[in-house]
């Protein structure tokens, strides 16, 4: 059952991550452009996805500048980060259990972190950025789940 869970979290995740993309990658060829997710002037996903936070998670930019190779639109970071959980997911090891709570507590951070600036910076409401914050936390609880201290006897259990 979790591993149905972990693809279809997956699959909605890495879908929201491209749509994010698409949007960022029209908009920034027209800049009339409105996205599907653009509902009124306070709830845009375009607005969010074309500001500085929508890169590097904000963050990337002031240190390195914008045309840095680090700088990359959070959307790529998110289909990695989804490619990783599902490929990573069908492994029962130790190493692989790990690995997954450690990125979905960072993803799980990154999505905190991004609300704030939407809620306090942007003053936005961008329902495909809380879709996929809503994802990593389900992720985040799956992989919490899935963990057993170490020294239990016992390996972390395969997603079934």
């Amino acid at each position: 059952m979790a591993a149905a869970w972990r693809a279809a979290l997956c699959a909605a995740g890495a879908a929201l991550s491209l749509y994010a993309l698409h949007v960022e990658h029209r908009a920034a060829r027209d800049p009339a452009y409105r996205a599907a997710c653009d509902l009124a002037p306070s709830v845009s996903c375009t607005r969010v996805f074309t500001s500085r936070w929508g890169r590097g998670l904000g963050l990337v930019e002031p240190v390195l500048g914008k045309d840095s190779a680090a700088n990359v639109p959070n959307g790529a970071i998110g289909l990695l980060f989804y490619l990783l959980q599902g490929l990573l997911g069908t492994s029962g090891s130790r190493a692989a259990a790990a690995a997954l709570l450690a990125t979905s507590a960072a993803a799980a951070a990154a999505s905190l972190w991004l609300g704030a600036v939407l809620l306090l910076g942007l003053g936005d409401l961008c329902v495909v950025c809380l879709s996929t914050y809503g994802v990593n936390l389900a992720l985040l609880g799956l992989n919490l789940r899935r963990w057993r201290p170490p020294g239990d006897g016992r390996d972390p259990p395969k997603d079934d």
